[in-house]
């Protein structure tokens, strides 16, 4: 099987180490991931300026490290840097959990969403944030999830986002397969003035509190289970499209 490994958090992320150490029972592992941290920076992509894409070898071990976005990095591996076209796109390990609406904001994510793109199995990653990791616990736990999700998934491919708390890691933990948590937060900042009186913000507020009685990525991590949310990146609402198409337009002009 021939994987394309990549992230948001860089080249040289621990997360991804321990990514593509589990990977590497599944497959032929190809990493090529952003040179430095890019998260947050959702679905951009580099086509104003080149893209630079420097090799990175280390003992047997070879890498690509791009100078743009996740979602770069995927688009020329695929292009460029696989040795053949990939069965399998993955996506982390992020460290930071990415559920709720910042799905939308991830790059981790986006970077798994520009494998879909492509038709090919795709699964984003992630980890609770602490202070001490276990990158190489949660990989062992996304390898499992990701052979569980190729032997059942049938011949469609399909984008995933996986998330794991860190209870999941000091014990067994079931799975739940959940929606995303749609709750908006983040919508307040912290006004500062740096020493040459000029106003700066730090954007403020963590994870929304779970509202409503439909579990969600964001209630079900709170409980300590491991969440699962199968993507799509088709954005149209389909249901209006009907009634919309039988208004009255006229002439517009």
């Amino acid at each position: 099987m021939q994987i394309l490994l990549t992230n948001d958090d860089g080249i040289f992320a621990p997360g991804l180490a321990a990514m593509e150490r589990a990977l590497s029972r599944l497959g032929d592992v190809t990493v090529v991931a952003p040179a430095t941290e890019q998260s947050g920076v959702g679905h951009s992509i580099t086509f104003l300026t080149p893209l630079v894409v420097k090799e990175i070898v280390e003992g047997q071990h070879r890498r690509w490290a791009v100078e743009g976005s996740p979602a770069d990095s995927v688009k020329i591996g695929i292009a460029e840097y696989c040795p053949q076209r990939p069965d399998l796109v993955v996506s982390g390990i992020n460290g930071g959990l990415n559920a709720g609406i910042n799905v939308l904001y991830s790059g981790t994510v986006a970077a798994a969403i520009e494998g879909a793109f492509f038709g090919i199995t795709s699964i984003a990653v992630s980890l609770e944030w602490n202070e001490q990791f276990q990158f190489d616990k949660a990989a062992d736990i996304a390898l499992g999830v990701i052979q569980k999700i190729l032997a059942n998934q049938g011949d469609r491919p399909t984008l995933y986002n996986l998330n794991i708390p860190t209870a999941a890691l000091a014990k067994p933990v079931h799975l739940k397969v959940v929606p995303m948590g749609i709750q908006q937060y983040g919508e307040q900042y912290e006004k500062r003035t740096d020493p040459r009186g000029r106003n700066y913000y730090w954007a403020m507020g963590g994870p929304p509190t779970p509202t409503g009685d439909e579990p969600t990525d964001l209630t079900e991590l709170e409980k300590g289970f491991i969440t699962l949310t199968p993507l799509h990146y088709d954005l149209t609402r389909h249901n209006l499209i009907a009634p919309m198409q039988k208004w009255d337009w006229g002439a517009l002009r």
